[in-house]
């Protein structure tokens, strides 16, 4: 299993370091390739290097996202070249960002920032392996914050008459 990670300078917390160690501790016969990118707009070009050249199966992207509007759209442009990338190739690609305007508390920030990357990064060796996801479906399960659970236990078809 070959696995990439690319991330940006403009993060304000070394998320790939957490997300090795998560893939590491799961997967520990995973070849991990790292492309550390200036900013988000340079993650699908790091994305395809891996993909393409590194002959990755799947990539974990990690960027960190301002406040402002040009920071927005700055992500939502980079983030469908991902899109992009994924269909292209047919390998997965995780978009994993932290917006900076989730939290106004640093430490809150951080620690968003680390359960985000650990959670995903366990996904996307779930998805590489091809698991079936679907034991995970309507569980409201969160990457960076705790879960919140489903709103209901599973009713099936009762919930007409509900």
């Amino acid at each position: 299993m070959r696995l990439g990670i690319v991330d940006t300078t403009f993060a304000r917390v070394d998320m790939a370091r957490h997300a090795i160690e998560e893939i590491q501790k799961i997967a520990p016969r995973a070849q991990i390739l790292r492309i550390t990118v200036p900013g988000f707009k340079n993650t699908p070009w790091a994305a395809r290097k891996l993909i393409v050249e590194q002959e990755c199966d799947g990539v974990l992207v990690l960027g960190w996202i301002g406040k402002t509007l040009t920071d927005k759209m700055t992500y939502a442009v980079a983030s469908m070249g991902l899109v992009l990338l994924q269909i292209q190739y047919g390998k997965p690609i995780i978009d994993v960002t932290i917006h900076e305007d989730e939290s106004d508390d640093p430490k809150e920030l951080y620690s968003i920032a680390i359960d985000r990357a650990r959670k995903h990064a366990i996904n996307l060796v779930r998805l590489v392996r091809g698991e079936d996801l679907s034991r995970y479906a309507g569980k409201g399960l969160r990457q960076g914050r705790p879960d919140v659970g489903p709103l209901f236990e599973d009713l099936g078809d009762r919930y007409l008459e509900w």
